[in-house]
């Protein structure tokens, strides 16, 4: 029960830190955290494949993992796609 106290509290405390970073970066910085974040999601799913690999034929623990996958996979590459599209909306024409 104390561990999941403090996990509750580690997730709370990081909520607040991040809303209170997103809300102070310039419009002019947007660009550039969105691909930093998208690096951030590509590390996401190694880690969901490295836990699908640890699952030990668990069925749970095995659609957990895929959904996982299949998540952090659509964030980054739609990520990707907003981050080349605002990129396309500076170049000369």
């Amino acid at each position: 029960m104390d561990m999941l106290i403090i996990q509750l509290t580690l997730f709370v405390l990081a909520l607040f830190l991040g809303v209170e970073l997103i809300t102070k970066v310039p419009p002019t910085l947007h660009t550039p955290l969105m691909s930093g974040t998208n690096a951030i999601s590509g590390i996401t799913i190694v880690g969901a494949i490295l836990a699908a690999g640890h699952s030990d034929n668990d069925m749970l623990m095995n659609v957990l993992a895929l959904v996982a996958v299949a998540l952090a996979t659509i964030n980054c590459i739609g990520g990707f796609m907003v981050t080349h599209r605002m990129l396309g909306m500076f170049k000369r024409k």
